[in-house]
């Protein structure tokens, strides 16, 4: 049991002194992308192999998270004692077991599966979300604790208010990663002013874009992170209990948050009296059916109560009237991955990374005709261009590039001409589109932007939970339109009807499914009338 901030450190330096004196370490990603690729059980082959040849003392084979090159899966990273450093091999799989044991032996690598890690993927990464990813081992809470893991929940207990936490939260500048960007110390405000008998801290982790996965791998590799986040949150707005809600399409996550849960009530840093602080917090892991509806706040809210995940109308917010009718904190994965770093190096810290109104950094799955599929973690500020072509590593076969896909069903299409636009809140809404929760889907000159809009319309039509008339009908409408568009049947009082009606279901829609469904669609047209134009028969 940890029952101290001492308890936490002494034992955070035993770990780090073993890491340090006894051992080298392979890191086996098996993370959902590898995962695909069988890297569970060339873990399983790895660990035998070092076993049969004795060098289980030397070198622990250890599975970990994605460390954000998905393209290049299987991969192993190779931490030398000797040296403090690191290589990495990519596209390794079972046959390549014994040559880990060679150079093991040699300490030389393995020249024809070494990874340049000179190259711009990972020298223009600034990892603070993701900076344990690739790292630990997420089914390992000692491994967190030896990086500094539950120092900033410890911490706080022994040595700050919920003030404070506030505080170092609001000076921080954090704003909700969800999509939203509704800053995060505001949010915890408003629910600490309020009174009540019970509070709640609800994690979104449904994450439905097609495209995105950022919040599916920091859950995976990091998830001690989240649930230290949540503790904080708890802490600092008089919350007692949390909920992380997970699409069951999510196993590897699913597995990962449990068996972190377990583990930290097993070392006191779950349940009564946390740390002898007075404080008591507790989570528990609540599976979503898949609907992406219920990525918005009251409908996740709603489905967590046991009932349909509907969204209703606000006021009243969270704040006031949450989860089972009480104040709730509802933030996505991602954000309350940022808050144990802020309080472990403090809200100015923060604020100092990034632009004045877009602080800190931006997690993004990039995805698409792009050469460095995967994940990759980035400061606010930096421009398309600069994550597209040099961290992106540009366009797949070599292609000239179309356009970029933002935000999810949410977002909107950018140019190529518009790549040298920051990446941050304002920037990105400027332009029709939005930051989203991440996903940045790259587009060729192959593509069709009808077909595009289309085929998010048509995700949308079918997502809707049919509440609302503008969107229940209006999304099945536009949907009919766009077909007739990509057949080339359209005239051009279709054009105008589809603008119209866009606007319509924009602006009257019940919650922001409907409210945003129509900006792909928009987006389109501002950019790429042209092509819209082609499919009016007898133009």
């Amino acid at each position: 049991m940890l029952d101290s901030l001492e308890d936490l450190k002494k034992l955070a330096l035993e770990k780090r002194d073993l890491k340090r004196n006894s051992h080298e370490e392979l890191r086996v990603c098996i993370g959902s992308s590898c995962a695909s690729l069988n890297s569970e059980e060339f873990l399983k082959d790895l660990k035998k192999e070092v076993s049969n040849n004795n060098l289980e003392k030397r070198c622990k084979v250890k599975g970990v998270g994605c460390n954000g090159l998905c393209s290049e899966a299987i991969m192993v990273s190779h931490y030398h004692k000797k040296g403090n450093r690191e290589s990495f091999y990519s596209k390794v799989s079972s046959l390549d077991t014994a040559k880990f044991i060679e150079t093991l032996n040699s300490d030389t690598p393995i020249e024809e599966k070494k990874c340049d890690v000179s190259q711009p993927f990972f020298t223009r990464q600034k990892k603070i979300v993701l900076e344990n990813a690739g790292v630990i081992d997420p089914d390992d809470i000692d491994d967190y604790i030896a990086y500094d893991g539950y120092l900033a929940l410890y911490t706080a207990l022994d040595e700050m208010t919920p003030q404070d936490v506030l505080n170092e939260i609001s000076t921080s500048g954090l704003r909700g990663r969800g999509g939203g960007g509704y800053p995060t110390g505001l949010k915890w405000e408003a629910v600490s002013k309020v009174e009540a008998e019970q509070k709640y801290i609800v994690c979104n982790g449904d994450e439905g874009d097609p495209g995105a996965f950022m919040d599916r791998a920091i859950m995976e590799a990091d998830p001690h992170k989240i649930i230290e986040g949540m503790a904080l949150a708890g802490y600092a707005c008089g919350a007692t209990k949390g909920y992380i809600y997970v699409r069951a399409e999510y196993p590897i996550a699913v597995q990962k948050l449990n068996k972190a849960i377990k583990q930290a009530r097993l070392k006191g840093i779950l349940g009564n009296q946390i740390a002898d602080s007075g404080f008591s917090f507790d989570v528990e892991v609540r599976l979503g059916g898949g609907a992406f509806v219920c990525g918005e706040a009251t409908a996740l809210i709603a489905s967590i109560e046991g009932n349909r995940g509907n969204p209703r109308q606000k006021p009243p917010h969270l704040s006031d009237y949450g989860l089972w009718k009480f104040p709730t904190v509802l933030n996505n994965v991602e954000t309350f991955a940022n808050i144990a770093p802020i309080i472990r190096n403090g809200g100015k810290w923060f604020k100092n990374i990034g632009t004045e109104n877009s602080s800190g950094t931006k997690v993004f799955a990039l995805s698409g005709h792009i050469k460095n599929t995967g994940l990759v973690e980035v400061p606010m500020g930096i421009t398309l261009r600069e994550l597209i072509f040099d961290i992106g590593g540009g366009l797949s076969n070599n292609a000239k590039l179309k356009a970029i896909q933002t935000g999810g069903p949410s977002g909107g299409c950018i140019p190529e001409e518009l790549l040298d636009i920051p990446v941050d809140y304002e920037s990105l809404k400027s332009i029709g589109s939005i930051m989203g929760s991440g996903g940045l889907i790259v587009m060729d000159e192959s593509s069709n932007m009808v077909e595009v809009a289309r085929f998010f319309m048509d995700f949308c039509q079918s997502e809707s939970c049919g509440r609302c008339v503008p969107c229940r009908v209006g999304t099945v409408e536009l949907t009919a339109l766009l077909d007739k568009f990509v057949k080339k049947e359209a005239s051009k009082s279709d054009f105008e009807l589809l603008k119209q009606l866009c606007e319509v279901v924009k602006n009257s829609s019940l919650c922001g499914l409907g409210q945003t469904a129509p900006n792909p669609v928009l987006s389109t047209i501002k950019y790429f009338e042209n092509e819209y134009l082609e499919g009016i028969k007898d133009a």
